[in-house]
């Protein structure tokens, strides 16, 4: 990525700015310019609004990843999610500070800036959203449920939405 476009979207990476449409208020992240629930009549075009998520959700579905992409070898075992965010648009992100083995399905979470990487040593530091659990009482602290089938309870598992 250029440096000239890294600033250029600035405002995205280092906050979850996205677009709500003034038609129908659905929300979409990353910000849209036209709405594609009202795009057939292009009654949206020029009604997209920005708005800021608040970082707020929970794990719809997530996966551990074991066999690392390059670069983030370092990592493993990493949670990988999707996040379905309180204002709808769902964001796939990694879930931090937390074991993946108490990572389950209805987690709350909710987003954090983290630097991901460097361009050497006087280069541009690049940061991006991950989600760390949230402190409510009794909700994310809580393990994952004790009727927690084997399948759910072995390394390398799958958790999915029903």
């Amino acid at each position: 990525m250029s440096i000239a476009r890294f600033w250029r979207e600035t405002p995205q990476r280092y906050n979850l700015g996205g677009s709500k449409c003034s038609q129908c208020e659905a929300v979409y992240f990353p910000p849209r310019s036209v709405c594609p629930a009202c795009a057939k009549h292009r009654t949206s075009l020029g009604r997209m609004l920005p708005f800021q998520l608040s970082g707020d959700g929970e794990v719809y579905t997530f996966t551990v990843v074991h066999e690392a992409a390059e670069g983030f070898e370092m990592q493993v075992p990493y949670v990988l999610a999707i996040v379905r965010t309180k204002e709808g648009p769902m964001l796939t992100g990694q879930i931090v500070d937390i074991e993946p083995a108490d990572v389950r399905v209805g987690l709350k979470v909710q987003s954090t800036f983290r630097k991901l990487r460097e361009e050497g040593k006087a280069g541009v530091i690049h940061y991006g959203y991950k989600f760390t659990p949230r402190a409510d009482p009794g909700d994310s602290a809580r393990p994952p449920a004790a009727e927690a089938s084997e399948a759910e309870a072995t390394p390398g598992r799958t958790g999915v939405a029903a």
